[in-house]
């Protein structure tokens, strides 16, 4: 957006400087033009009255060293004419008396009327300019002096001046677009300080706040205002977290008192239904406190302040797959490792985020592959330079309308609903992930199963 502001001020500016030095230098040049006629003119009236007292070969003698002194002075042609079109003299280059704009000024001349009207002097010409001046007054008109004089000083004079003028124009633009930055630095600094806090929030960071106190009073009271909506959320939030994770440990007490007292009490409960129910009673208190782990686990994940760190990705792999090998065997299944080497897979994440993620994903591979199954763990660098951390399983997999849902907070599909667990594994891990800036998705493997693939950022 500061792009595109200050895009459009250069324009703005652009447009005005042209505005105002494109009629400047016009004017300039019609004025140097007018300069020139009137000199020139004034030179032509003294040729015509040296003319119109020609008595005898003396003065014919005076007027032929008059034009020849002046056209070697000034380069220019001059010829006078008799009514008829004869020359009288000439001196210098002969004028171009056959094109329109000598013709044109030679049968004024002839009518009595003297050229009041040059073509507009501008750098690239014309390089020279005709205008006549009648010999006599009124009807007693008896020729012309046409004057062909070159512009060449004049033209320097035009761009000397219009030099000037766009440097001119130049500098004023140069200063403008300094002072056009500034002002767009400061209009867009409390823009984008909102932005990155906006970002932040988005992101999880829930200490995210903007800071910049510059530009216009209008954002600054958008920022004071975003700020106390911030600390209202967050409180809000906070106070939602701290219930659950109270609520959860508070509940956490008795109710291990509880599955404790079912346990003292088994020795004395008779076989039968009495005791079917007994054991139904401790199974449902037990799922109950890993419910209860769960959402402290879960508050507490949600709760951290910890700021992401880099940390070796492929270590902590492989320290994972090592430690639970020894449970998918005893499970009869079997846990592969490929794609890490030494230093090569680095991120930036929450603390050991990837190893309590890892350990979710191959917890779940635990409980709902089958025996004989296969659980394969694969880390890479991925196209777009995060890291990869897939876990691919042979499982029965899950159908495709419910992937959606494995991600979601105490979600279980139909058919998995007595296996063991709270239903938060999967949603604790996506919140690490998350708050880490990276990303946890699942689709159906080929032929059958399920991939979780976990992608970090970056260092």
């Amino acid at each position: 957006m500061r792009r595109r502001l200050l895009a459009v001020l250069m324009v703005l500016m652009g447009t005005a400087a042209l505005l105002l030095c494109a009629p400047l230098a016009d004017a300039y040049a019609r004025g140097r033009t007018e300069h020139l006629l009137l000199q020139r003119r004034s030179d032509a009236v003294r040729f015509a009255d040296l003319a119109d007292r020609i008595r005898t070969h003396a003065d014919r003698a005076e007027l032929d060293a008059e034009i020849g002194r002046y056209a070697q002075l000034y380069g220019a042609g001059v010829v006078v004419v008799d009514t008829a079109g004869a020359t009288i003299a000439r001196a210098g280059a002969e004028p171009f008396r056959t094109g329109s704009p000598a013709q044109e000024a030679t049968r004024r001349a002839l009518t009595g009327r003297s050229t009041d009207r040059l073509p507009t002097l501008r750098p690239w010409g014309p390089r020279t300019v005709v205008l006549a001046e009648p010999v006599g007054r009124d009807e007693r008109v008896s020729g012309a002096v046409l004057l062909t004089v070159p512009t060449t000083a004049a033209r320097r004079d035009v761009t000397v001046r219009w030099s000037l003028i766009a440097a001119g124009a130049l500098a004023a633009f140069a200063a403008a677009a300094l002072v056009a930055t500034g002002i767009t630095r400061w209009l867009m600094r409390p823009v984008l300080d909102l932005d990155r806090a906006v970002g932040g929030l988005t992101a999880g960071s829930l200490r995210t706040r903007a800071v910049s106190d510059t530009g216009p009073p209008e954002l600054r009271r958008l920022r004071q205002r975003f700020n106390t909506m911030a600390e209202a959320m967050t409180d809000s939030i906070g106070r939602q977290r701290d219930f659950v994770a109270d609520a959860s440990h508070q509940l956490r007490n008795p109710l291990a008192t509880l599955v404790l007292q079912l346990e003292n009490i088994e020795p004395y409960v008779a076989p039968g239904p009495g005791r079917d129910d007994h054991s139904r009673a401790l199974d449902e208190a037990e799922r109950l406190e890993e419910l209860l782990d769960g959402l402290l686990a879960l508050a507490r994940v949600e709760s951290g302040t910890a700021d992401p760190v880099e940390q070796d990705v492929a270590r902590a792999v492989r320290e994972r797959v090592a430690a639970w090998t020894p449970v998918f065997r005893a499970a009869g299944l079997v846990l592969t490792l490929t794609g890490p080497h030494p230093g090569d897979l680095r991120a930036r994440a929450l603390p050991d985020a990837a190893a309590r993620i890892l350990d979710s994903l191959l917890d779940n591979a635990v409980k709902f592959v089958p025996r004989d199954g296969r659980v394969e763990v694969h880390a890479e660098r991925g196209a777009d330079g995060r890291t990869v951390v897939r876990v691919t399983d042979d499982g029965p997999g899950v159908a495709e309308e419910q992937l959606p849902l494995l991600l979601r907070r105490f979600a279980r599909c139909p058919e998995h609903q007595n296996v063991p667990g709270s239903g938060l594994g999967l949603a604790i891990a996506d919140e690490i992930a998350r708050l880490s800036g990276g990303s946890l998705g699942v689709r159906g493997n080929t032929p059958r199963g399920l991939v979780v693939e976990l992608r970090l950022p970056a260092r």
